[in-house]
């Protein structure tokens, strides 16, 4: 009987169908029982970057896509993510504006550059020339901006200049209606 069901033809798609089967159930799972934690972390994280950029801050708020930073139950900014397509794939950006719009710290959250070249966009060194600049001064030194790009990594580089002036611009008009 066993010889017969397994030279069946239909027996080797039937196997493969109850593995798949078996496979996504526990991938479902698995899923269901670590998408909380994995949430919360990445909460913390953020929470812990705002803490950095807005050192007074108390609390924050997530409004349409705009985090609100209060001190001590009065606002002291806004923060937003933006995300930019550099020469290594996506890199996502947390931007802090004070309550005139300047910026006030940018923190690289995710990126997948170059090591060592447009990795670089990481470092204070390229994130600090952007703290106190408006939103028409967020451009590359040679298209006319505040900004330097890293040698070697111009695409990076552009990549983030590109990605917080044009998500900048987008807020403050939200913002100011």
């Amino acid at each position: 009987m066993r010889n017969k069901i397994l030279s069946n033809k239909a027996y080797p798609v039937v196997f493969l169908a109850v593995i798949v089967i078996v496979s996504v159930v526990l991938l479902i799972a698995v899923n269901s029982i670590t998408s909380s934690i994995v949430e919360s972390r990445k909460r913390e994280e953020i929470k812990g970057i705002l803490e950095n950029i807005f050192p007074e801050m108390s609390q924050y708020e997530l409004e349409d896509e705009v985090y609100i930073i209060y001190e001590d139950g009065e606002r002291a900014g806004y923060a937003f993510m933006a995300r930019g397509s550099g020469y290594g794939g996506d890199i996502d950006i947390l931007v802090g504006l004070d309550n005139g719009f300047g910026i006030k710290g940018v923190s690289i959250l995710s990126q997948t550059e170059t090591p060592g070249v447009g990795s670089r966009i990481t470092e204070s060194l390229f994130t600090d020339q952007f703290k106190g600049l408006s939103a028409s001064d967020i451009a590359l030194k040679s298209e006319g901006g505040k900004i330097d790009a890293i040698t070697g990594a111009t695409i990076s580089s552009r990549a983030v200049v590109d990605a917080i002036q044009k998500k900048m611009v987008e807020i403050i008009d939200t913002l100011e209606k």
